[in-house]
């Protein structure tokens, strides 16, 4: 992404050109990025209900086989099984990646964002001090301190 907004420069692009492109180029990153999370935050909020569908099933072949008891225990089993299966689904594995892209999803969209005003403020040729201090602005405060000392 960097390396292409460079590219831009270096061909002397327009600044609207640049900003246009870039911009169309993080938004329809960040939307595949969203529609991922959005999946697995859908499969996440339904793993309970099927759970909760084979918990069903288990309880009417439980109940289908009242008269036997050797069969209460496996239908019990499978009713009580579904339930956990579905929320471990749900809570283990779904919900937490679908977590994760939207946090990759929010970094990804302050660090395109920094990256493309660096290369307008570039493009504009603004002083170096100036960018660095106007970059600075989108770290968080321990970063921006990491910053101030290396300098």
């Amino acid at each position: 992404f960097l390396a292409q907004g460079l590219r831009y420069i270096a061909d002397g692009y327009d600044k609207d050109f640049i900003r246009d492109t870039m911009e169309r180029d993080r938004d329809n990153f960040l939307q595949r990025l969203d529609e991922g999370s959005k999946v697995y935050r859908a499969i996440g909020d339904c793993a309970p209900a099927w759970g909760m569908i084979g918990t069903i099933l288990g309880m009417v072949t439980m109940f289908a086989n009242m008269s036997d008891p050797s069969k209460l225990g496996p239908a019990m089993a499978t009713a009580l099984l579904a339930t956990l299966y579905g929320a471990m689904v749900a809570n283990m594995f779904t919900l937490p990646i679908a977590d994760k892209l939207h946090i990759k999803l929010e970094e990804e969209e302050i660090s395109r964002t920094l990256i493309i005003d660096g290369i307008l403020q570039m493009r504009d040729a603004k002083s170096p001090t100036l960018v660095r201090e106007m970059l600075l602005a989108y770290l968080p405060d321990h970063h921006r301190a990491e910053m101030a000392e290396a300098t």
